[in-house]
Protein backbone atom coordinates (compact mmCIF):
# COMPACT_ATOMS: atom_id res chain seq x y z
CA UNK A 1 0.00 0.00 0.00
CA UNK A 2 1.27 3.21 -0.81
CA UNK A 3 1.72 6.39 1.24
CA UNK A 4 -1.07 8.01 -0.21
CA UNK A 5 -3.60 5.09 -0.30
CA UNK A 6 -2.71 5.03 3.84
CA UNK A 7 -4.11 7.84 4.52
CA UNK A 8 -7.07 8.00 2.83
CA UNK A 9 -7.14 4.06 4.52
CA UNK A 10 -7.34 6.15 7.96
CA UNK A 11 -9.70 9.11 7.01
CA UNK A 12 -12.22 6.36 5.81
CA UNK A 13 -11.65 4.12 8.79
CA UNK A 14 -12.27 7.22 10.81
CA UNK A 15 -15.51 8.15 9.04
CA UNK A 16 -16.61 4.30 9.47
CA UNK A 17 -15.82 4.25 12.67
CA UNK A 18 -17.75 7.51 13.37
CA UNK A 19 -20.62 6.77 11.44
CA UNK A 20 -20.90 3.04 12.38
CA UNK A 21 -20.31 3.80 16.05
CA UNK A 22 -17.99 0.93 16.43
CA UNK A 23 -14.13 0.69 17.31
CA UNK A 24 -11.69 -0.74 16.10
CA UNK A 25 -12.28 -1.22 12.55
CA UNK A 26 -9.55 -2.87 10.50
CA UNK A 27 -8.63 -2.08 6.85
CA UNK A 28 -10.07 -5.61 5.89
CA UNK A 29 -13.32 -5.50 7.93
CA UNK A 30 -16.37 -5.68 5.64
CA UNK A 31 -19.00 -2.79 5.75
CA UNK A 32 -21.95 -4.97 5.97
CA UNK A 33 -20.30 -7.59 8.12
CA UNK A 34 -19.95 -4.33 10.77
CA UNK A 35 -23.25 -3.87 10.70
CA UNK A 36 -23.93 -1.13 7.94
CA UNK A 37 -26.92 -0.33 5.73
CA UNK A 38 -28.78 1.87 3.33
CA UNK A 39 -28.77 4.23 6.09
CA UNK A 40 -25.15 4.49 7.55
CA UNK A 41 -24.29 3.99 3.72
CA UNK A 42 -25.73 7.56 2.59
CA UNK A 43 -24.17 9.65 5.39
CA UNK A 44 -20.80 7.68 4.55
CA UNK A 45 -20.91 9.18 0.66
CA UNK A 46 -21.77 12.87 2.60
CA UNK A 47 -18.80 12.48 4.73
CA UNK A 48 -16.84 10.93 1.24
CA UNK A 49 -17.81 14.16 -0.56
CA UNK A 50 -17.49 16.31 2.44
CA UNK A 51 -14.07 15.52 3.64
CA UNK A 52 -12.50 13.69 0.74
CA UNK A 53 -13.85 15.47 -2.26
CA UNK A 54 -14.84 11.99 -3.62
CA UNK A 55 -18.66 11.26 -4.76
CA UNK A 56 -18.82 7.70 -4.77
CA UNK A 57 -22.14 5.78 -5.82
CA UNK A 58 -23.79 3.17 -3.60
CA UNK A 59 -22.80 0.50 -6.35
CA UNK A 60 -19.14 1.04 -5.77
CA UNK A 61 -19.71 0.74 -1.87
CA UNK A 62 -21.66 -2.65 -2.75
CA UNK A 63 -18.27 -3.49 -4.92
CA UNK A 64 -15.99 -2.33 -2.61
CA UNK A 65 -17.32 -3.43 1.36
CA UNK A 66 -14.18 -3.15 3.30
CA UNK A 67 -11.72 -0.09 4.11
CA UNK A 68 -8.95 -0.67 1.97
CA UNK A 69 -10.66 -1.59 -1.21
CA UNK A 70 -12.86 1.45 -0.87
CA UNK A 71 -9.88 3.61 -0.27
CA UNK A 72 -8.01 2.32 -3.06
CA UNK A 73 -11.15 3.28 -5.18
CA UNK A 74 -11.28 6.56 -4.16
CA UNK A 75 -7.49 6.83 -4.73
CA UNK A 76 -7.58 5.42 -8.12
CA UNK A 77 -10.53 7.81 -8.93
CA UNK A 78 -8.46 10.59 -8.14
CA UNK A 79 -5.37 9.62 -9.85
CA UNK A 80 -7.49 10.19 -12.56
CA UNK A 81 -8.80 13.16 -12.12
CA UNK A 82 -6.46 16.18 -13.92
Amino acid sequence: MNERTAMTTDRVRAIWRRELHRDPILPDDDFFALGGDSVVMVRIQGAFIEELGAEITMDQLFLHPTVESIAAYIDSRAALTP
